[in-house]
């Protein structure tokens, strides 16, 4: 099926393609200020040219990220001004509000990474920030909507569609600002398609992430004698090589820095490992044996220096002087299955499945994880590597997002078509 995005919905993705909505937390000198009200006033307006009205759009209180389970980086970026006021959410509702086993819910994101890229269309591909992720598959989704509407006057009657249309994916705020309050205020279904690229492949699991980070905060010397003060970058240098060596799994040390000049010993720096998991139960695992080899590296440090002429004083003091902490923690992941669910994607709605060895990745389905009944799947148009996502030349190709609209609209048809069986405890 093609020819579902009709000029208006190019004019749209063009319109949300010039208007800059990067992330805050990835914003840096010279980007411009994010439009994020604007660019879901607009699409607020599309929507509602199809029947769609405004439930919701609001924005995070402070209270809503000033938790442990939040990213360090948002809880420090709440009290800036404008930071959380600039970055609102959108719910938009077709149809009254429906039982839940008779609602599907579609979440997507406004907010891109950084980085500017030319806007344009030339007939067959689209390019500019948000391209392919993710105002590209957002506007499709209208599309895929318009045409079920058109085609079953059940979409919007006997059953209920809610956007989700949020802000706070990009930058690492991973959901805490937009998705998780909007999921805690029961805007969701049934069934749920969080769009993000895979190929046209639907996924139910959806990983998460942890960051530690290791902090030296000792006193500095002159090269002229280094052994009076505490070398940071020996001791967080030795911390990457036996975390790395002796951790295992696959995770990421970076981040390690000191300082730049080449004549005197820092005493403080920090080193950054990120850990990803693919259940909680994993990551809670994982960051109970981070605690472990952390501090038997420490011992392995003090033994290994302890009683040199240079790096004894850093030795005896690294258990003082050295600490960890978790700048980002206690996420959820989202692994799930449902025979109906996915039988109604593959067999009557003609979706293809993600491959069961495949690496999943993370977004905000994991706000999904232990919600009662509730079936999700992370779904849409091309590749985060292939259509450059977060790199430059960002692009979608206008058949993509055909294929996408086109899958959107058999979903809604399958799911008014074929009745979920009722599912103990949920509402």
């Amino acid at each position: 099926m093609t020819g579902l995005l009709l000029p208006s919905d190019q004019d749209l993705l063009l319109r949300l393609l010039r208007t800059p909505t990067i992330s805050p937390l990835e914003a840096g000198d010279g980007e411009p200020a994010a439009q994020l009200w604007q660019a879901q006033t607009l699409y607020a307006e599309a929507a509602q040219a199809i029947g769609f009205r405004t439930a919701r759009h609001d924005c995070a209180r402070p209270a809503d990220v000033l938790r442990d389970d939040v990213p360090a980086a948002v809880r420090e970026a709440a009290g800036t001004p404008g930071f959380l006021a600039g970055q609102p959410s959108l719910v938009l509702r077709l149809g009254r509000a429906l039982p839940f086993g008779a609602t599907i819910m579609f979440n997507v994101h406004l907010d891109t990474v950084a980085g500017f890229e030319p806007v344009s269309f030339d007939g067959r591909r689209f390019t500019g920030r948000g391209a392919i992720d993710a105002k590209g598959p957002a506007v499709a989704l209208l599309a895929g909507v318009r045409q079920a509407i058109q085609l079953s006057p059940a979409v919007g009657r006997e059953i209920g569609v809610i956007l989700q249309v949020v802000s706070g994916e990009e930058g690492g705020a991973l959901g805490t600002i937009g998705t998780r309050r909007l999921v805690a205020a029961g805007f969701h279904g049934r069934l749920n398609i969080f769009c993000e690229p895979t190929g046209m492949r639907y996924l139910t699991r959806a990983t998460a992430a942890m960051t530690a980070r290791v902090r030296v905060a000792g006193q500095g010397a002159i090269d002229d004698r280094p052994e009076a003060g505490h070398n940071a970058t020996v001791l967080l240098g030795f911390l990457a090589q036996y975390l790395a060596a002796t951790l295992g799994g696959r995770f990421c040390v970076a981040g390690l820095h000191t300082g730049d000049q080449h004549n005197r010993v820092y005493g403080t720096g920090q080193l950054l490992l990120n850990l990803p998991y693919e259940s909680s139960a994993e990551g809670r695992e994982l960051a109970a044996r981070v605690e472990r080899v952390y501090h038997a590296g420490l011992a392995e440090f003090a033994a290994k220096f302890g009683g040199t002429q240079v790096f004894g004083r850093t030795a005896a003091d690294a258990a003082e002087i050295t600490r960890l902490d978790w700048l980002k923690i206690g996420l959820p992941c989202l692994d799930g299955g449902d025979r109906w669910a996915e039988n109604l994607l593959t067999t009557q709605a003609g979706v293809a499945a993600w491959g069961s060895d495949e690496q999943a990745f993370t977004c905000d389905a994991i706000w999904m994880d232990g919600v009662p009944g509730a079936f999700t799947a992370v779904l849409g148009p091309g590749s985060l590597d292939g259509n450059n996502a977060h790199a430059a030349g960002e692009y979608a190709e206008l058949a993509e997002l055909e294929e996408f609209a086109a899958a959107v609209s058999r979903i809604l048809l399958a799911f008014a078509r074929v009745r979920a069986p009722a599912v103990k405890g949920t509402p």
